[in-house]
């Protein structure tokens, strides 16, 4: 009963007038079968989740509504527009014929429903601004009086049989459809996200600020809490980029001070500032940002910005030592001299990472800030070291002849090289040249070694490895026939098995690692099944589970998901569980199988043998197909208790199918 396209367009082609054209070809289509209901078109668009706000507390759901209404003002009067509410059904008009009165008035419910279709529709009627706007005609009716007003049949004399006369029309609201729990306790959460150009860390502390202005207001009881907070975890990782490059930087400086003269060392570690600065300037007239990206690309030629400056500074104090050239002529001629090499060293590093912005699609766009960010970085290297170093060493050699007390640990430590050098060096090297062909035969069995590392399987390829998350999520779905406490006690079985591992991993490690739980019925959690869409509603529910930090546990999120799905006690009539850990940004599945070539059922069934094949896995989460049972096939759950009395799936359903055979399904009630 449902049918679903998916477009992708190509790489630059203008995503506004594509939608638009899309949207113009399907209201043109008049051919759709009768009953068919209006296609909807719908654009999908990036969106980073910030965090989610979760209200709970003992009281009823419409007043949770009234305060997540409230918060949602706060926020858009803070700046913070793209809000969504989930634990909230929208309001929903219905209504109900009785059999009697469709035989009274001689009416039928597909005519009711098209007189009710017909007054609520809008129609195209053209476009304006060359597309940029769609007219539309018609009376949109919402309420329940505008809908009872709806005419069905004018008699002769003039007399109007409405809806209200045949039906009752009312409106169902928040007490319906899609409801969430904290333990007991109805709950509701605003998400809120933000663009391609929101900043999240401030966005963060915009909702921080409406929550701590709300709270003093909130009935007794109630809760207002920020969970899956994004910004805390790019807060993290910032800082601890950060706090590795200036770890670098210092380790850096402390290196040139062991190894170079005093003055030389401050100058060429005055290059590094210098060189980023500039990067940063290039960086901004280039469009690119700050982000976790971009500073790790700087991070990674922070080595390469002193190489160039210490090539250069070394080789002029190398002319006034031993050459005896001036400060001034030695500077120059020290720049002149390694001006080829360094450049050829600069042009090579940035052709390698060139390389990179050739790699189109979602993972290009994600990496195309290094090789831009690293290319600004070697060109502000090379201007640094060629157009401003040279003056500052042509100061600093003036009295690099004379011995200074700062000098003492690169003395010292140029000793201990020349020792080493002639006491070391020089042997092993007329050793390498005398036993070449050994050497080299050596080197290749090393080599040949580590790759045979890789081939074996020792060293495993991953293309991308996804950072440890604190999130996950479970949804499920139940046998057509279940009913909606069916789907409340499969949701509190899971809201059971989640509490149970947090106290056993309490006990084997030293802390619960569940941080809060949000359960859900009515609807998914998260990403969704991938059949829901063909499922009611009451037969869907779901649980959002946040765990605390990486750095708190010793064990990894598929671990918790795996003992938390080996916990779960399976109802009777549960047809697919499903959980998966937090991900961000592209990519699907991480495997997906598609069969086809023969008929649903038999689809069915060959999709829940490989599923159960699979889930003996503990490492495999996210098991799931897109095809729901249908209501009128023959469905048998084996319980935990059935496999207690022996019985397995294949010898019932051998024992059924022979069943059906000897006396036909006509005999079944």
């Amino acid at each position: 009963g449902r049918a679903s396209i998916e477009i992708e367009f190509e790489p630059g082609v203008d995503l506004d007038r594509a939608a638009q054209d899309v949207t113009a070809a399907v209201e043109g289509i008049t051919t759709l079968p009768q009953g068919a209901e209006e296609p909807e078109v719908r654009r999908s668009a990036w969106r980073d989740q910030v965090t989610d706000v979760v209200i709970t507390g003992p009281v009823g759901v419409d007043q949770l509504a009234r305060l997540a209404d409230e918060f949602t003002q706060r926020l858009f009067a803070a700046g913070v527009t793209r809000t969504t509410i989930s634990g909230l059904a929208a309001p929903e008009v219905v209504v109900e014929v009785s059999t009697v009165a469709l035989m009274r008035h001689d009416v039928t419910m597909q005519g009711i429903a098209e007189a009710i279709a017909a007054a609520v529709t809008t129609l195209p009627a053209g476009e304006v601004a060359a597309g940029a706007s769609r007219v539309r005609t018609g009376e949109e009716r919402r309420r329940a009086e505008e809908i009872g007003d709806i005419a069905l049949r004018v008699a002769a004399d003039g007399t109007v049989l409405r809806v209200r006369d045949v039906a009752t029309v009312r409106v169902e609201g928040a007490d319906r459809g899609r409801a969430a729990f904290v333990g007991a306790n109805p709950a509701m959460a605003v998400r809120v996200e933000r663009g391609p150009e929101g900043d999240a860390i401030d966005m963060q502390a915009r909702v921080a600020e409406a929550v701590e202005a709300m709270r003093p207001g909130l009935p007794a009881g109630v809760t207002l809490e920020l969970v899956r907070t994004r910004a805390e975890q790019i807060t993290e990782r910032l800082s601890l980029m950060v706090d590795n490059a200036l770890g670098g930087l210092v380790l850096g400086v402390l290196m040139l001070f062991l190894f170079l003269n005093g003055r030389i060392a401050l100058w060429v570690a005055a290059g590094i500032p210098v060189a980023t600065l500039s990067a940063i300037a290039v960086m901004w007239m280039g469009g690119l940002t700050l982000n976790m990206i971009s500073l790790f690309a700087l991070i990674l030629v922070l080595g390469v910005i002193v190489d160039d400056s210490i090539v250069v500074g070394e080789h002029a104090d190398f002319r006034v030592r031993h050459m005896g050239e001036s400060p001034v002529v030695a500077a120059e001629r020290a720049a002149v001299r390694m001006a080829g090499p360094v450049l050829a060293s600069t042009l090579t590093t940035v052709i390698a990472f060139l390389a990179l912005a050739a790699i189109g699609g979602r993972f290009g766009d994600l990496i195309e800030d290094i090789p831009f960010t690293v290319m600004a970085v070697m060109v502000a290297s090379l201007v640094e070291c060629f157009l401003i170093l040279p003056n500052h060493m042509a100061q600093a050699l003036k009295d690099s002849v004379k011995e200074k007390w700062y000098d003492a640990p690169s003395r010292w430590t140029n000793r201990q090289l020349d020792r080493f050098r002639a006491a070391v060096m020089k042997p092993l090297m007329r050793g390498v040249v005398a036993w070449r062909y050994p050497v080299l035969a050596v080197a290749v069995l090393a080599l040949a070694s580590q790759v045979a590392l890789f081939i074996r399987g020792d060293v495993q390829f991953r293309f991308f490895n996804p950072p440890e998350q604190t999130s996950l999520t479970g949804n499920f779905a139940m046998l057509p026939g279940a009913t909606r406490d069916d789907s409340v006690a499969m949701m509190q079985e899971l809201q059971r098995a989640v509490a149970a591992v947090g106290d056993a991993y309490e006990v084997e490690h030293g802390l619960d690692p569940v941080v809060y739980v949000m359960a859900e019925v009515g609807g998914g959690a998260g990403r969704g099944l991938s059949g829901a869409a063909t499922k009611d509603a009451d037969l869907l529910g779901g649980i959002s589970v946040e765990i605390v930090s990486p750095d708190l546990r010793p064990y990894s999120s598929t671990a918790f998901i795996a003992a938390v799905e080996a916990e779960v006690r399976r109802h009777p009539l549960l047809e697919e569980l499903s959980f998966r850990g937090g991900r961000f940004g592209p990519g699907g599945d991480a495997i997906s199988v598609d069969l086809y070539g023969a008929e649903a059922s038999v689809l069915k069934a060959a999709a829940e043998a490989l599923k159960a094949r699979l889930g003996a896995f503990p490492e495999v989460s996210g098991l799931e197909d897109t095809l729901a049972y249908d209501k009128e096939e023959l469905v048998l759950a084996l319980t935990p208790t059935g496999q207690a009395l022996g019985f397995t799936v294949e010898g019932l359903a051998r024992d059924v199918r022979a069943m059906l055979a000897g006396v036909g399904a006509a005999t079944f009630p």
